[in-house]
């Protein structure tokens, strides 16, 4: 299973609820929920990518990257249905219990909106390569990401956490950052899919695919970039009152920059070891942004 992913999709969950106590004298208790459904939704789109790569025949003996479960003979296929159902399950019963703890209820309009977007959440996290018409293999995964890790991760766990606040302030103090999470989680499936072109381009579509490797590493250099200058307009617009501690993620930077000199100079199964750098980067960026407007 795809470990590594976990703190990157933890990373706007954690800035989020950190935005929420800057913006409510009274957070929603149980935050912890939040983190938890973050984590099971995370464990349930390793799996059924695991599965959907296997049964598309995209993990191969060729393929650059990791090898996992299925690809080694460790489990098999109905082992990893049956897996994935387990996991589906729990990621349901996180939901209501995150909805019901913040909320109160899960009939009224808040509840219910979270309880539809988790239900999209959870058919995005199954269906990037499962399925008969996956949209990871179309080219659109980059959107979904953006859209999930970033604007959901963040804006969402915001929202629950700041039960008590409207969504247009949750919106206003978490837009920013949940669009550079976004663009910084968006940089990881690129470093991915530059490396796997060669093996991916029989079985699917990714953005490194119709960009070309050269293009690819321009696209990685701006979503980074975009990212980072997010990350400092936010810093700028909330400074009224704020500490220096807000400037605190600015010691994560070089970590960028060597991953962006890594891009550049390695191809291939050489650029594995820079999935882990950007994952753990943008994780300890949240860690200490989220602190730094705390404190």
């Amino acid at each position: 299973m795809r470990l590594r992913t976990l703190p990157l999709s933890l990373s706007g969950t954690v800035m989020g609820v950190c935005i929420a106590y800057t913006i409510t004298d009274s957070p929603a208790p149980g935050t912890w929920l939040i983190a938890l459904t973050t984590a099971l939704l995370q464990i349930l789109s390793n799996l059924s990518n695991e599965l959907g790569d296997t049964l598309s025949g995209t993990d191969t003996a060729e393929r650059q990257g990791m090898h996992y479960s299925l690809q080694d003979g460790g489990m098999s296929i109905g082992e990893m249905k049956g897996l994935i159902a387990g996991i589906a399950a729990c990621c349901c019963a996180s939901g209501l219990g995150m909805v019901w703890t913040a909320f109160g209820t899960i009939l009224a309009p808040a509840p219910l909106a979270l309880l539809l977007l988790g239900a999209a959440a959870i058919w995005a996290a199954m269906h990037y390569t499962l399925g008969k018409n996956p949209y990871g293999y179309r080219g659109l995964g980059d959107v979904f990401v953006f859209v999930f890790f970033g604007l959901v991760s963040c804006c969402g766990a915001c929202f629950v956490a700041a039960h008590s606040v409207g969504l247009a302030t949750v919106l206003k103090a978490s837009a920013l950052p949940a669009c550079a999470i976004g663009f910084f989680s968006i940089g990881v499936l690129n470093v991915n899919n530059i490396r796997d072109a060669a093996t991916d381009a029989a079985t699917r579509v990714t953005v490194a695919i119709l960009l070309g490797e050269r293009r690819a590493r321009i696209y990685q250099t701006v979503l980074l970039a975009l990212g980072w200058v997010l990350m400092c307009v936010f810093s700028l617009v909330n400074a009224a009152g704020a500490s220096a501690w807000r400037w605190i993620y600015l010691v994560t930077l070089p970590l960028y920059v060597l991953h962006l000199k890594g891009v550049w100079t390695h191809s291939g199964r050489a650029l594995d070891h820079l999935l882990p750098m950007l994952v753990i980067s943008t994780f300890v960026l949240s860690v200490l942004a989220g602190l730094g407007i705390m404190l």
